[in-house]
């Protein structure tokens, strides 16, 4: 009897383990999951990961992940308030999102400030922050950066460009230090924007 060819069911595990919180072994799960959920789970997400294989992108304005040139929430004009929340990633943004307590716009930097990944300023999307807000009617920048090293250090290098032009604060009491914005409670994120402070 031939030995059975699995190499597709190998290369979707090995793709699997690649993601974020999966390991070979819980990728071997899931895998298996979606086998035997075929019709219920497997060809349906196929079917959504081929949509949004086609259709996302990352929003000109802000860097949001969405399926225009510009994502739904620059579009949204009620959200033209002045006030311009800073943060490191998409799931970051997506973190305050889910808090439903900041009604202003937002800007993603794609990363921190990295000496050890040499991570400089033009690798990461702060020119067009500086750009923003001076074309955009901002009166406030809202440093909603992780609070590890480099996420202060990014703040206090965005702090030295933006120092004169508009007014500059950052979250406050809440966010732990070593703390990341995705792995926080709506509670916690919502605590820390209410108390922010002046840089």
């Amino acid at each position: 009897m031939a030995a059975q060819d699995n190499s597709d069911i190998e290369a979707l595990i090995a793709l699997m383990a690649k993601l974020p919180g999966l390991g070979p072994r819980s990728a071997r799960r899931a895998v298996l999951h979606l086998i035997r959920k075929r019709a219920l789970v497997l060809t349906p997400l196929a079917d959504a990961i081929g949509r949004v294989a086609e259709t996302a992108r990352e929003c000109l304005n802000c860097g949001n992940v969405g399926t225009s040139d510009i994502c739904a929430l620059c579009a949204d004009e009620t959200r033209a308030n002045g006030e311009l929340c800073v943060v490191e990633d998409v799931a970051d943004l997506w973190a305050m999102e889910r808090a439903g307590v900041f009604k202003g716009r937002y800007h993603v930097l794609g990363g921190t400030l990295s000496a050890l990944d040499a991570v400089g300023p033009e690798d990461l999307r702060i020119p067009r922050l500086v750009d923003r807000v001076a074309t955009e009617g901002v009166n406030e920048v809202i440093l909603a950066l992780n609070a590890t090293i480099d996420g202060q250090t990014t703040a206090h290098y965005i702090a030295d460009q933006l120092e004169g032009r508009v007014k500059l604060t950052s979250l406050a009491q809440g966010v732990p230090i070593g703390g990341e914005l995705d792995y926080l409670d709506d509670g916690t994120i919502s605590a820390a924007l209410r108390a922010r402070k002046e840089i």
